[in-house]
């Protein structure tokens, strides 16, 4: 081995170790992620349009055609300037559907895996003489620096690594993913060779003209002539080598990669949509520099391509070309390779050999891939080696982005006509494509004459083969693709798919119900066709994307975890491969229910592309959301039922009623709701008349009343359904009872009255036998007798008057008490009259009254209170049960206080304890009217009532404090004064 062709081995090998170490660096994290996804590395990224052609191309184009030159760089500046309109549509799909390739996006779009092979063979052999360009230089740089015969074994072993690079930082992963670290490597790349180019610019410039005047000098001098032999192109080929290169930029697999699969985000896109252009134009800017250098030192120079080797006899201006093109060929190469390996493996493979339930599907796929991207090298290696060094880059170039070419129009309808259908796609295509292999292609393989292209006459006899080859497959392909397609019937799949890739579209899914009952049935349906592991790894995987759990059942969740598996296998298979495993084992139910549109699946869409609406379009989603906020926020609950009983709409006022969130249940079956919603919308759907009054239902372990309201939507704009309107009518049923109660009342107060009438006149006649039985006898136990049998008159003529008072709405027509009572004294005579009774017993009373406690009322009033409160204390007392008297001073008040340990309040009465004829006790045992009587007499006298149960500190026993105001000697209360009872 020369010394020469050891140097530029050591130095291919030392840049390409460069470029590994490059690699590792970021796949170890030791450069910052701020910096790999700044949105400058995916700029530079997308450098790698400018391959080996932008290095020697360029330089042979601009010999062979100017300034014509330029078409390469200025048709990719367009296609970038036009991202809002071109780019950011087909970024949409590719993110949302999980495509990755130009041939994923096409059996996408017209729903055909014949489709998306054609375009792959098309691309593969379209590619194929871009590759070779990336060989081809390569080596004949190696040959032109070394003068070698083993430039091509040395090319080969290049080929070899760029190859192990391409799977090590492309292809070591089982799952679809955005490649850091090779998109890293490349703009490391791009870097490389625009310093390259803009070296050899200035050795041009600087080095051999000696600064810009002499090169003026020089054009205007020696180089005059020739760059007045210099072919220009025509306007008509100018624009249409624009074309060329405006498609390429984009529709080349290894770029549609780039520009659509790695992109981080529409920002990223739309700021490299300015920042490329400016990459491309300091590309652009040495070639003409570099051409002129070679002319000026050179009479002839052999090839072209190839000048900036012979601008100077410096060997390291040799290198430096060598670097630059070697940069730009082994980013190209792992592109390309991993590109076409994804392409290949999707729509020929897999489509030849569907996958099996396999027990490491991710391994199988994976060493496929891996074996695809090594054979894409070598058959660019071996195309080189046996056609490319026959051809001039310029007649391989032209032919690749001519054959790239034919897939634009297609490209453009499905973007821009829904009505393309996949006939008038493919017959276009073919005929383009028939047309270029017989005009460009098969004359690279064949050096033999071709018969002439129908209409090739009519042009100009001197215009170039490349140029008659795209306008005639060109036209043929369009004029095919509308004709075919405007007398053909588009599918209802094929319809739906261009929905989803026109231009602002929204997909109207079709709210159909799944085979599959919950999201923890799909495993075991797509095991069928991935194995158990894939299975459960894809759909977990979709499963956390969407935040929703095993044991979701309802049918809008289970279509969305569909779709997202779908999209899902479409990044791992290609979207024809995954759309057939779909819809094999993860079929939908056809019952005979309409089938409607998913209208929520509308309306989420809706909300994602909201920002993107303008003029009318945005007015409508205005007004859209205004009219739902609307009814989501009514005050009434509101909820929105399909035909087919799926829930479509949950308002938040139902929400709060319910206890159920709106989010939790939207999507699902009427029947899949909590009860008693199931039933009870059921009702209200099955009537025959609506309203539904008051339904008694329990919710969150209280009793409600709902009022229910249907209407039917119908109508020709109408999807169907129904809208019921729910009203907690529970307050209005409390107040209805109230009212019958306070009615109750009036009657029984009325009553109250006649009875005490009555019993006034017996108990007057009573108390007048009691008084003179003292006068008829000087026997003291009768005495004492007659005593008590006054007393109790007494106290029957205060209870008739507190009944009359009560029959009078409460109004107390008495005066206010203001003689001194003793609290002790009160107690003793109220347990002296509960002993009266003879009953009790079993129980026992303890007053702890102080005898100085004073306070300022009726002691007879005051003493049928505390009988009551005694009362109450022994009937809730157990056997051998307590009640204990106590009182106290607390400033201008004393506090009297009852207290037992019975069974207690029970908790349903506490809020209405004092109301008249409230009790616990069994009928026959209890009227109801002691308390209501005590706070009423404990109201006549300015004080209050507190009542505990169970005391604070015990555990059970109820203790009933009375606060009542304390005698003062100076107490004159003169006039009565109203007061509510």
């Amino acid at each position: 081995m020369s010394v020469e062709l050891l140097g530029v081995v050591l130095l291919g090998l030392g840049y390409l170790a460069l470029l590994f170490a490059c690699g590792m660096a970021v796949e170890r994290g030791w450069v910052p992620a701020r910096i790999t996804r700044h949105p400058i590395v995916y700029t530079l990224a997308l450098g790698v349009y400018a391959s080996a052609w932008a290095v020697y191309g360029s330089i042979e184009l601009a010999a062979k055609a100017g300034f014509g030159y330029l078409a390469y760089y200025l048709g990719a500046a367009g296609a970038f300037l036009l991202a809002p309109v071109l780019l950011v549509p087909i970024q949409r799909i590719t993110r949302t559907y999980q495509l990755s390739s130009l041939a994923d996006l096409f059996a996408f779009r017209y729903r055909s895996r014949w489709a998306g092979t054609l375009v792959t063979l098309i691309s593969l052999l379209a590619v194929m003489p871009l590759l070779g360009i990336q060989v081809q230089t390569l080596s004949d740089a190696i040959y032109l620096l070394t003068g070698s015969r083993y430039s091509a074994a040395i090319t080969l072993l290049f080929c070899g690594i760029i190859a192990s690079f391409a799977v090590w930082f492309g292809a070591r992963h089982s799952h679809r993913h955005r490649h850091d670290t090779l998109l890293s490597v490349i703009a490391f790349e791009s870097i490389i060779k625009l310093l390259a180019l803009l070296g050899l610019g200035a050795i041009a410039l600087w080095w051999v003209f000696d600064g810009p005047h002499s090169l003026q000098q020089w054009l205007e001098g020696p180089g005059a002539a020739a760059q007045a032999a210099t072919p220009q192109l025509e306007a008509p080929q100018w624009r249409t080598l624009l074309l060329l290169f405006f498609a390429a930029a984009f529709m080349m697999p290894h770029l549609f990669q780039i520009t659509f699969a790695e992109s981080l985000s529409r920002h990223t896109l739309l700021q490299a949509s300015w920042t490329l252009p400016l990459f491309l134009l300091l590309m652009a800017l040495p070639i003409p520099l570099i051409w002129w250098a070679a002319q000026s030192t050179n009479e002839t120079i052999p090839v072209a391509a190839y000048a900036a080797f012979l601008m100077t006899e410096h060997w390291w201006v040799g290198a430096l070309a060598f670097i630059g093109g070697l940069a730009a060929a082994s980013g190209t190469m792992m592109m390309i390779a991993l590109a076409l390996s994804g392409m290949v493996l999707n729509h020929v493979v897999l489509v030849a050999r569907p996958p099996e339930a396999r027990s490491d599907l991710y391994g199988w796929l994976l060493w496929l891939r891996r074996g695809l991207v090594v054979a894409v090298i070598a058959g660019g290696w071996l195309f080189a080696e046996s056609v490319g060094r026959y051809h001039s880059l310029t007649n391989l170039g032209l032919a690749a982005f001519v054959g790239m070419a034919q897939c634009l129009p297609g490209m453009l309808a499905l973007l821009y006509w829904p009505g393309a259908n996949r006939k008038g796609m493919v017959a276009g295509l073919m005929s383009g494509i028939i047309i270029w292999l017989w005009g460009l292609w098969l004359p690279l393989l064949f050096d033999m004459p071709m018969l002439s292209l129908p209409f090739t006459p009519l042009m100009s006899a001197n215009a170039p083969i490349w140029y008659n080859v795209t306008l005639v497959s060109l036209a043929a392909n369009i004029l095919l693709l509308i004709i075919v397609s405007l007398f053909t019937r588009i599918s209802e799949g094929e319809r739906s798919a261009a929905e989803a890739c026109s231009v602002d579209a929204v997909i109207r899914s079709k709210r159909l119900p799944l085979e599959a009952a919950t999201a923890g049935d799909f495993p075991t349906y797509l095991a069928q066709a991935l194995g158990d592991e894939a299975a459960s790894r894809e759909v977990d995987r979709a499963l956390t994307a969407l935040n929703l759990t095993p044991q979701e059942r309802r049918p809008y969740a289970l279509r969305r975890l569909r779709d997202r598996i779908q999209a899902n296998l479409s990044g791992l298979m290609g979207p024809s491969v995954a759309r057939d495993i779909v819809d094999r084992y993860l079929p939908y139910r056809h019952d005979d229910a309409p089938v409607t549109d998913d209208i929520h699946f509308v309306e989420s869409r809706l909300e994602a592309y909201r920002s993107r609406l303008t003029g009318l379009a945005r007015e409508l989603d205005g007004l859209r959301r205004h009219h739902r906020q609307t009814l989501a926020y009514l005050p009434i609950g509101l909820c929105v039922l399909g035909d087919d009983d799926e829930l479509l709409m949950w308002n938040q006022a139902l929400s709060v009623l319910s206890g159920i969130s709106g989010d939790s249940v939207i999507g699902s079956r009427r029947d899949s709701l909590p009860p008693p919603w199931p039933n009870l919308l059921g009702s209200v759907l099955n009537a025959s008349q609506t309203p539904l009054y008051k339904q008694a239902v329990s919710l969150h372990g209280k009793d409600y009343f709902l009022t229910l309201h249907k209407a039917v939507l119908s109508g020709h704009d109408s999807r169907g359904g129904s809208v019921i309107l729910v009203e907690d009518h529970t307050e209005m049923k409390w107040l209805e009872e109230e009212l019958v109660h306070a009615a109750r009342l009036a009657s029984i107060g009325q009553l109250a009255a006649g009875v005490a009438h009555e019993i006034g006149n017996p108990i007057t006649g009573i108390s007048s036998l009691a008084q003179n039985l003292r006068y008829d006898t000087d026997d003291p136990a009768l005495l004492e007798t007659a005593d008590q049998i006054q007393q109790l008159t007494q106290r029957v003529t205060k209870i008739v008057n507190s009944l009359v008072g009560f029959a009078h709405g409460g109004r107390q027509t008495l005066p206010l008490p203001a003689s001194p009572a003793s609290l002790s004294t009160i107690s003793e005579d109220a347990l002296h009259l509960i002993h009266l009774g003879r009953s009790g017993e079993d129980v026992s009373f303890t007053n702890d009254c102080p005898n100085d406690i004073v306070v300022r009322g009726d002691p007879q009033r005051l003493t049928q209170v505390m009988v009551n409160l005694l009362s109450n204390a022994k009937d809730a007392c157990d056997t051998q049960g307590a009640v204990h008297i106590e009182a106290g001073k607390q400033a201008n008040h004393a506090w009297w206080r009852v207290t037992d340990d019975g069974h207690g309040i029970d908790p349903s009465v506490k809020h209405r304890l004092f109301e008249p004829f409230t009790t616990t006790k069994p009928a026959g045992q209890g009227t109801g009217l002691g308390l209501s009587l005590a706070y009423q007499i404990i109201n006549e006298h300015q004080g209050k009532i507190e009542v505990a149960s169970p005391p604070p500190g015990k555990p059970r026993g109820t203790a009933i404090t009375l606060w009542l105001p304390l005698y003062q000697q100076d107490d004159h209360l003169p006039h009565a004064q109203d007061t509510d009872c």
